[in-house]
């Protein structure tokens, strides 16, 4: 029953159902860290880049958090 009312939250989120680090992992395998750094200017992609470094930011950094969602939508609109 509590997984029915969480799937009808946001039927229409494209993110709905794609995990923080399956994006991150997308990102860097189709751009790498130089260019994914370059494109969303963040630290955590710019020094010293990891997965596992970025997703910590990321989880603690909401607005980082969006500037990669969003750039992750753009480019699989492409």
């Amino acid at each position: 029953m509590e997984e029915d009312n969480k799937n009808q939250e946001h039927p229409n989120s494209p993110l709905h159902g794609i995990k923080l680090a399956e994006i991150v992992q997308y990102l860097v395998a189709t751009y790498g860290w130089e260019e994914l750094g370059a494109a969303i200017n963040l630290n955590c992609f710019k020094s010293n880049p990891t997965i596992k470094s970025s997703l910590k930011f990321l989880r603690k950094t909401p607005w980082a958090r969006t500037k990669v969602e969003n750039f992750y939508l753009k480019s699989v609109k492409k």
